[in-house]
């Protein structure tokens, strides 16, 4: 018989998930039900909660925030160990001491955006109204609604405005969202490897994704808290189809070519024979450990929704007339996701509606994923805009001026 094998089930307990999802290992804003968040599917969700971290001090005049707006399959955990699977923070490279979201210098805050499952309200949340977590009884989120749960968080901090807005890919898509409904409270943004709208490739590969997941036995119908399982198989699968968008031929080839598994001969079997099919099943089965599946399924409808023109007439431009925040568009060579192309119209846009802005597209065979990863002229580009930024801002050297 041929031999067959499947993504191992997850061995971090749907009670642990379940728990970081109401009591996070992370801060907490709450808010109770005078203080609703009007989501733009006409519901008002009330009561709600925002969990976050933040890296380095707050300037007295309260002008060096920085605001990261993470993507699709990551958290708040930026610089810190997740506190499901003990593994360092995701963007460890980029923020800490001299690096170019520096904590001596900056205020950094990441928030884990609505509709998450690391202690902000979503789907793996518990409905105060039932006791039983929300499922597919949560309303559907957007990026938008994202963004109106971030300013809330913002003025519970006591933060005015923003120095600066970064993030890449749905990060971006919030970036730009931040620009277009808070100008005035964003002094300047790096959206990183992102798109104004989510095209129909894309959607179409979510939609893979999502089918994946709800095919799962163990979905049923989003209430599997409630028989205590898990529908790992169908979201690591869509994890493993996302992964592969998120790279680049190139890359793939040069890190596993045709190269085999931990043998010289093929097995005749569907075992993974090949690097690349384990690699593959690695990233499957390590998501499951700390996502939930109904978060996979609003998430990736968030950001197919997303589409900034379509909210100001059809025209681009319009969303950003008479900004004054100062842009830095980054795009990557090798990104198929969210080609260059997209970077490019929205550059386009900007300079129609006279907003400050400059664009770097960087050389790299690394795919999407190039803004997660050792990409030296993403550093640099990064820490010049900043600093650029920071002299206009009238920001000194340490986190105290």
């Amino acid at each position: 018989m041929t031999n067959v094998h499947s993504i191992s089930s997850p061995s971090i307990l749907n009670e642990d998930r379940a728990h970081e999802a109401d009591h996070p290992t992370s801060p907490v804003a709450t808010f109770g039900m005078d203080q609703p968040l009007r989501l733009d599917c006409g519901i008002d969700l009330a009561p709600f909660q925002i969990a976050y971290q933040t890296y380095g001090e707050l300037n007295a005049d309260r002008s060096n925030a920085i605001l990261i707006c993470h993507a699709l399959t990551l958290d708040q955990h930026v610089a810190n160990l997740h506190p499901l699977t003990g593994k360092a923070g995701w963007w460890e490279i980029m923020v800490g001491p001299g690096r170019p979201l520096d904590t001596d210098r900056y205020f950094i805050i990441c928030s884990n955006v609505i509709g998450g499952c690391m202690g902000s309200t979503g789907p793996a949340s518990t409905d105060p109204a039932t006791g039983k977590a929300w499922g597919l009884d949560f309303p559907v989120i957007t990026i938008p609604d994202m963004v109106r749960a971030q300013a809330m968080l913002l003025d519970r901090l006591g933060i005015e405005t923003l120095f600066c807005v970064i993030g890449g890919s749905m990060g971006g898509m919030q970036v730009l969202q931040w620009t277009a409904a808070y100008p005035e409270r964003v002094f300047s943004a790096l959206p990183v490897a992102c798109s104004t709208r989510h095209s129909a490739q894309n959607i179409a590969f979510h939609e893979l994704g999502r089918q994946a997941v709800m095919a799962d036995p163990d979905w049923h119908h989003g209430r599997y808290f409630e028989r205590s399982t898990h529908p790992h198989r169908g979201l690591a699968v869509a994890r493993m189809a996302g992964h592969i968008t998120y790279l680049s031929d190139a890359a793939l080839h040069r890190k596993f070519g045709r190269r085999m598994q931990d043998r010289e001969l093929p097995t005749f079997s569907f075992d993974a024979d090949f690097q690349v099919e384990s690699y593959l099943r690695y990233q499957g089965s390590s998501f499951v450990e700390r996502f939930d599946a109904n978060s996979y399924l609003y998430l990736t409808r968030a950001m197919d929704y997303f589409d900034i023109a379509a909210d100001h007439s059809g025209v681009l431009a319009q969303a950003f007339l008479g900004i004054k925040t100062r842009f830095c568009v980054v795009s990557f060579t090798s990104d198929w996701l969210f080609p260059t192309s997209e970077s490019r119209a929205l550059v386009h846009a900007l300079n129609a509606s006279s907003a400050r802005v400059s664009f770097a597209e960087i050389e790299t065979d690394r795919g999407h994923d190039a803004f997660l990863l050792d990409v030296p002229e993403f550093f640099d580009i990064s820490r010049a805009f900043l600093e650029s930024a920071g002299k206009a801002r009238g920001l000194s050297n340490g986190a105290g001026g």
